[in-house]
């Protein structure tokens, strides 16, 4: 720190001295003619030099040069203020005294004692303390490190992924995800945390990145109510309004009834069926228990069949059961859940909630009313 201080020093005498000379060099100057007549005397000799040398004609030379002369005439009658200075040592005092009162204020203000903070201690302090203590920013070093020190293990990339989502990175977010992806292909979520982070990148446009991650998620997981909503959005932005419209009735079916997202579906839904768009016939909309439901629930459960190490897919089998209204099959996936995640309180209590899912009527039903 010594010798940023006797540096510092250095720097602010040498600015010091410069000042002081200039100054100087002001003051011998204060009975010097005008300089505005040395520019215009040197002009008309420019002038003459250019038609010696052929490169001005005559009649431009003569114009030119009684312009010039005109403004020197009135160069010469005007009365030029004259330059003040202050004393050579004044100015010295003032130019030491700027860095010794930055000293002062520095020494009674800021921390000169203070310990260098290398990014290693900070990234150790960072891991040590609690996570809900830590800033996006921080946690993202953090997972940052964890997932170098484990680069097989596709998790602390989904996390970091996440952290660099919340602190305003989509690109590095997208990044961690396709490192994630290479390693874990088959993870549906790895697939719609892409496509979101590629909407967030492109300042929430669905772009092809998008759309082909968010088709990735739908092919591993059918009932994944996140890429339908979004490939439904980009059906009804090229024009397909009544396509795009029964995919959304299908993500409503798939959203839990306090999901925070279900209430702006549902304003959407009701303003594209209130705009001229007639709702689809009650045979061809998406009921609960027709194929397409069926199908993707379906699907979802052969999946964690291959791959049951999936909670959250758990939770939405659970739930999509429980809107069908299978309970057989909903208490078979149920006790399944519970037996892999015996241990885990906040899976359990999701899965519990996932039960309690309204039932929708189906066709039938809602034909007899």
């Amino acid at each position: 720190m010594i010798w940023l201080w006797i540096a510092a020093a250095l720097v602010s005498a040498g600015l010091a001295a410069l000042i002081v000379q200039r100054a100087a060099r002001a003051a011998r100057r204060l009975g010097a003619d005008n300089p505005a007549l040395a520019v215009y005397r040197r002009q008309m000799a420019e002038l003459d030099e250019l038609a010696d040398r052929g490169l001005l004609a005559e009649t431009e030379r003569r114009g030119v040069r009684a312009e010039t002369g005109r403004r020197l005439l009135a160069a010469a009658g005007r009365a030029e203020p004259k330059l003040t200075a202050s004393p050579p040592g004044l100015i010295l005092a003032a130019a030491a005294a700027t860095p010794l009162l930055a000293a002062g204020l520095y020494l009674g203000l800021g921390a000169p004692d203070f310990a260098d903070q290398p990014f290693a201690h900070r990234l150790a302090d960072w891991r040590a303390a609690d996570p809900a203590t830590l800033t996006p920013p921080q946690m993202a070093a953090v997972l940052r490190a964890v997932a170098a020190e484990r680069p097989g293990d596709p998790e602390p990339l989904h996390n970091l992924a996440i952290a660099e989502f919340e602190s305003g990175q989509p690109l590095e977010s997208v990044q961690a995800l396709q490192r994630a992806i290479a390693l874990a292909p088959r993870r549906a979520d790895l697939w719609e945390l892409l496509g979101a982070a590629e909407v967030a990148q492109t300042n929430g446009e669905v772009g092809s990145d998008a759309m082909a991650a968010f088709r990735h998620a739908l092919a591993l997981d059918p009932t994944a109510p996140m890429p339908r909503y979004y490939l439904a959005r980009t059906r009804i932005e090229a024009g397909d309004v009544a396509g795009g419209l029964a995919d959304l009735r299908v993500v409503q079916t798939l959203l839990p009834a306090g999901d925070p997202r279900r209430g702006m579906l549902d304003q959407q839904i009701a303003q594209l069926s209130g705009a001229g768009t007639p709702p689809a016939p009650e045979a061809a909309q998406p009921a609960v228990g027709g194929p397409q439901i069926q199908a993707m629930v379906d699907g979802l459960a052969a999946r964690l069949k291959a791959s049951p190490d999936d909670p959250a897919g758990w939770v939405r089998l659970v739930r999509a059961y429980s809107v069908l209204g299978e309970v057989d099959r909903r208490d078979a996936a149920l006790a399944d859940a519970r037996r892999r995640y015996a241990g885990h309180a906040d899976i359990l209590a999701a899965l519990d909630q996932a039960t309690h899912a309204p039932t929708r009527p189906s066709p039938s039903g809602a034909q007899a009313r």
